[in-house]
């Protein structure tokens, strides 16, 4: 059986919204293992004297938990 949490994060880009996308899976899998999907919740733009600044989207990740060997002895 497997049992996956999911956790909320936010990223930026200079480049894209698809940038910013690339760049918080990476940093989630580089702290969360199995990480399974991304979806996409929010997509902003910071504009700076009229012009796009940067690009920032809000993810839901879902990550699968190991098994905790420990809990399954008795």
């Amino acid at each position: 059986m497997s049992i996956a949490r999911v956790t909320e994060i936010s990223a930026t880009s200079k480049k894209s919204f698809d940038d910013a996308v690339a760049k918080g899976v990476a940093r989630a899998n580089d702290t969360l293992r199995n990480v399974q999907s991304a979806w996409v919740k929010e997509q902003y733009v910071r504009v700076n004297n009229g012009k796009v600044d940067h690009y920032q989207v809000n993810m839901m990740v879902t990550f699968v938990l190991e098994d905790d060997k420990k809990s399954k002895k008795k």
